[in-house]
């Protein structure tokens, strides 16, 4: 066994679009996607030099937030494994995966195409010893400096056909940092950490235990989320809030009747 085994890393192109103006289309051809995956590698190894020494993959797919931040990352574990098995050097390759032909984690669901932030997902691979220097400079600079250049913008505008507000790029951490950030804003910010748990995977058990909030508990990646017998109507329908956006993160719920 190689001691220096492939490894991969997380990335997303975020579209911050107008208010209330969709894209054309949820997802582009391969000519089109080859083109902004070009864009896109150019753009990498400028924030991180190095970048260009790795494979990288795109899917030409628009993606919401809550798509990507689910159990094991379905959507790049699928886009990884196209990446690994994609011919051509294992090194210095880019290849974009567009069209019918997607593997079915990469099929974006239609009841969260109506966010204002649309995400293209990438993943770069390569040996850790290589890889983990261009990680660590990616998750130091995108976040505050992840701008894309205007060709790149203006492309992915005329890809979806779409007013876009912003584009920048961002990591899996970063993604899940901006949500976290989100749902704090929303008054959500208690439920994070167990989505957090479950995306990630972290070991033990999680749980929101913050009364007025109904009590949830994170184990094995399957939250427990406690009825009360008796709950007033803000109670129902905040029981009703927390089911619907772990459920949307992919998290496997079950109701547990509980007394007063």
């Amino acid at each position: 066994m190689s001691a220096d085994p492939p490894r991969l890393l997380r990335g997303a192109i975020a579209l911050e679009l107008r208010a209330g103006i969709a894209p054309a289309r949820a997802g582009l051809d391969l000519a089109v996607t080859s083109e902004i995956a070009a864009l896109l590698a150019r753009d990498l190894a400028r924030f991180a030099p190095g970048a260009e020494a790795h494979a990288l993959g795109l899917a030409g797919v628009l993606f919401d937030p809550v798509e990507l931040l689910r159990p094991r990352w379905p959507v790049h574990d699928a886009l990884g494994q196209l990446l690994a098995t994609a011919p051509g050097p294992a090194a210095g390759r880019v290849v974009a995966f567009a069209g019918e032909g997607l593997p079915e984690a990469l099929w974006p669901d239609p009841q969260h195409a109506d966010g204002p932030l649309r995400l293209l997902p990438w993943a770069l691979r390569g040996a850790l010893s290589t890889l983990e220097p261009v990680a660590d400079a990616l998750e130091a600079n995108l976040l505050d400096t992840g701008m894309a250049p205007a060709d790149t913008a203006l492309a992915l505008q005329a890809a979806f056909g779409v007013p876009v507000e912003h584009v920048r790029y961002v990591t899996g951490n970063d993604l899940a940092a901006l949500m976290a950030m989100q749902y704090e804003h929303a008054g959500l910010g208690a439920l994070w950490p167990l989505i957090e748990a479950a995306v990630y995977g972290d070991a033990g058990e999680a749980w929101l235990d913050a009364p007025p909030e109904p009590l949830v508990v994170l184990r094995d990646g399957r939250a427990r989320l406690a009825v009360v017998a008796g709950a007033d109507i803000h109670v129902k329908r905040r029981t009703r809030q927390l089911r619907a956006v772990l459920e949307a993160h992919g998290v496997a719920v079950e109701e547990v009747a509980c007394g007063a």
